[in-house]
Order: structure tokens, then sequence, then C-alpha cells
């Protein structure tokens, strides 16, 4: 005799549909805020001088934070995108032609951004790439104000030579780095994820405890994270921003064809560089 069976509990819930979980890391709303807060205001930013040395610099009072970077790591680009202006940091179609240090302020002379003369480009004459060096030196050793780094790479090079020296430099003055894995656009996202663990493992290693993240001027990919980073180190405040819109925060927007025109550059750039010796001729020594 044939007895039907039932199906199973277990059975009707393995034929049941399976509901979709979401693994996506919600943002605090807080956090959202004050990072789009931070680029809001980050985009008063506004010229405020040029100098050739330190000791002609602006009044050394406040916090400031400085974009550094190899000359064709995109640090103009970051700078514009950051904050919304195509012009504010002089974007040149030869790396390398930034020879000054120049401060922006951000609707309050105490609180300022500085671009930082690129390092290591080859085709710099070596008296004029040794001058840079020295005031670069100068300006990271001595300098009270300055609270820490933005530390920019492409991602399809980082840590190149002078990117240690930079770090080094940091670490020892106890300067906060936050490195830049820029022009993440060349890159599709599972690379690109791969590097920037790769780097973060890196940087454990040489037991250097900074942040990092991608970043592309092309794409606008991290600008809030870099935006919430700074403000955090500027002393920003809710309070000096009147307004929280995100339909009034304009779109920052990028040359592309300067980023096309660096390419062609960039091949002897990587090849030319100097020898990890005079590297550590240059390098500050650590105590």
């Amino acid at each position: 005799m044939h007895h039907s069976r039932g199906k199973s509990k277990n059975s009707k819930a393995a034929q049941a549909p399976k509901q979709k979980i979401s693994y996506e890391k919600k943002m605090d709303p807080a956090i959202t805020e004050y990072a789009v807060r931070a680029l809001n205001w980050l985009r008063r930013a506004a010229f405020l001088m040029s100098a050739p040395k330190l000791s002609i610099c602006v009044e050394d009072t406040g916090y400031e934070i400085a974009f550094a970077g190899r000359s064709n790591a995109g640090k103009s680009s970051a700078i514009n995108a950051l904050t919304n202006q195509k012009q504010l940091a002089r974007a040149s179609k030869k790396p390398g032609r930034t020879q000054m240090i120049n401060f922006f302020s951000l609707g309050n002379p105490d609180q300022r951004l500085v671009d930082l003369p690129g390092y290591g480009y080859a085709a710099v004459p070596e008296a004029m790439k040794i001058v840079w060096q020295k005031e670069l030196e100068n300006y990271l050793i001595h300098r009270k104000s300055l609270q820490g780094l933005v530390l920019l790479m492409d991602i399809r090079h980082p840590l190149q030579h002078f990117d240690v020296m930079m770090l080094e430099w940091a670490y020892s003055r106890n300067l906060f780095v936050h490195v830049l894995l820029t022009k993440s656009d060349k890159m599709n996202r599972g690379p690109a994820n791969k590097v920037l663990l790769d780097v973060k493992q890196q940087l454990k290693k040489m037991k250097l405890d900074f942040s990092i993240q991608l970043f592309s001027s092309l794409n606008k990919q991290g600008l809030e994270e870099l935006a919430s980073v700074m403000g955090g180190r500027l002393n920003f405040t809710l309070e000096q921003s009147t307004q929280f819109d995100l339909a009034l925060i304009p779109d920052a927007e990028e040359d592309a064809s300067l980023e096309d025109s660096l390419e062609e550059d960039e091949s002897a750039d990587f090849e030319a560089e100097e020898s990890p010796a005079e590297l550590a001729e240059q390098a500050p020594k650590q105590d």
C-alpha cells in the first residue's frame, strides 16, 4: 500500500524564494552630512600667496594641510576637483612647473590648503631639483602650522622612492598622512582595490599607520571621503557651514585633455628616477 508523504518543512524552506541580503556598508548620516558640508566649505578656497622659500611664507599660525606628490601624480587636478575650481591650482601640460609653495585660504586665513612643488620629475634640471628639495625639506621640518600631508601617488606607480621619503619625513615629525591613490579611473574596480590593499599592507610593514583611499579627479571618486578627512584635520566645524543641500554643491570638473597629455611623459619619468642610494643620502635621519 502506497502512502503519500507531505513535503517536510526543510524542503519547503529550500523551495521558498530567497531573500536578497545586502552587504553594502551603510554610511552614518551624521558622517555623510559632515563630509558634504566639509566639501562645500573647501570650495570656498581662494588663492593667498606663492612663496619660493619658507622664510617668506604666510605667517606660521593656524592649521594647514599640504598636498604633495610626484609632478605627474595629478596633484593640481585633485586640488581643482576638491575645490571645484578649474584653475585654482595651475595644472600645466608639462609636469614639474609648480616651483613655489602655494597657499589657499578657506574663508579663514588660519585654515589653509598648501600646494607644494612636485618632486622627482626627471626632466627638471638637477640644480633646480636640488633647490626644490631643500625648500621642501625646510617646510616639512620647520612649519609649525602644518598638520599633515595629503600624499598623492599614481595608482599605477605607488610607493616610489620619493613617496617613501615623504612618508618617513611625516613620521619623524608626527604628522598625519592621508594617501590618495590617484587616477583610479585608469583601472577596473577589482585591480584598483587590490592595489589599495597591497599599499595598505606595505604601509603596515613599514609601521606607518596612515590612512589611504582611492581617488579620481576625472570621475570624482573619493571627494567626500577626502573632504571629511581634511575637515577634521583643519578643525572645521558644522557651525562654519551655513547650508547643507546636496543640490547646491556643484559638480567638480576635470580637464581630461590634461590627463591625456601627462600620459606621454610617464614612462620616461619613472624609468629615470633617482637610485635608492642617491635617495638614502638625501633622506632625513630618524631618531
